[in-house]
């Protein structure tokens, strides 16, 4: 869906985003993650021409965006900035409309999906009425992603969405997004500096530094193939949580039999050792199951540490 090809940037002369190429596939959460000043905004924001590239190439469903009108081309990129990035004096209803006023959408047209959004995003009809100031961070956060959501367009690039919120409404947030059916259905870019937010979100991360692309791949990739001692080292103080957010309950089946742990706790096939564990802990009397589950994860990791 999108393919970044050689692509460099510089600010006074200071490469920002140096000769990089990946790809996006469709349907797939892409993260870019990097500390600050790595590079990953600018390579996000010359996706959607916010910033343009000094050289090589981005392709979108095989099209060249240089060869399309900007305009055009945004209006078909949903896109959520730092901080929800609303519009201070617009009202959430106006906000939310703002893609969709320029797509010469009908009013019950944009009302109809507004109400969806809202009923999916967990947000109530009256915050329409009101100023984003009036709002908590997660309710604005929530609000940005209806807004970029609106027109349901292919594509979603994300700036650091939920960098401003604290832990437990990230939490929260970070839920409802991988069980959102609608973004199961888009190519999403998401930028982050967090470590477990990428484990959490991504299908496939591309760890930057210094406007470099050190290593892409999927999160257990990351952490048992690392390309060399930057991105070891990257990953070292989250570690063993990291283990278990990848770990699934099935890759334990060769060493504890979980047909046994079924009838303790519902899972899936991708039900994490760390969900198990948490959904097991919470219940305080499955500590059989429990056990069973850390000693197998453990037999399970000592066969993928290097």
């Amino acid at each position: 869906m999108i393919a970044v090809e050689s692509v460099s940037k510089s600010f006074n002369g200071k490469p920002a985003v140096d000769n990089i190429s990946f790809q996006a596939n469709d349907k797939e959460i892409l993260v870019l993650l990097g500390t600050s000043g790595c590079g990953k905004t600018t390579t996000l924001k010359m996706i959607n021409r916010l910033i343009e590239a000094d050289s090589g190439n981005i392709l979108i469903d095989r099209k060249n965006i240089r060869s399309q009108n900007v305009e055009e081309l945004r209006m078909g990129i949903g896109f959520v900035m730092q901080h929800s990035g609303l519009f201070p004096h617009y009202t959430i209803k106006q906000n939310i409309a703002v893609v969709p006023e320029l797509l010469k959408w009908n009013k019950k047209e944009i009302q109809n999906r507004t109400e969806e959004l809202l009923y999916k995003l967990h947000l109530p009809q009256d915050v329409l009425q009101r100023f984003p100031s009036e709002l908590s961070g997660g309710q604005q956060q929530r609000v940005g992603i209806a807004r970029a959501l609106i027109a349901n367009s292919p594509i979603l690039l994300m700036d650091e969405p939920f960098g401003a919120l604290d832990n437990i409404t990230k939490a929260d947030i970070h839920s409802e997004f991988k069980s959102l059916e609608e973004l199961k259905n888009k190519t999403i870019i998401l930028v982050t500096h967090d470590v477990q937010e990428a484990f959490e979100l991504g299908h496939r991360i591309c760890l930057m530094d210094k406007g470099k692309i050190i290593q892409t791949g999927t999160p257990k990739e990351m952490l048992y193939c690392p390309k060399n001692d930057f991105v070891k080292d990257f990953f070292a103080e989250n570690r063993l949580l990291l283990e278990y957010q990848v770990a699934r309950v099935i890759d334990l089946n060769s060493f504890i039999n979980i047909e046994n742990l079924s009838t303790d706790f519902d899972f899936n096939e991708s039900t994490t050792v760390w969900n198990a564990l948490q959904a097991l802990s919470s219940e305080q009397k499955n500590t059989d199951a429990y056990e069973t589950l850390i000693r197998g994860f453990n037999e399970y990791r000592k066969l993928q540490i290097l």
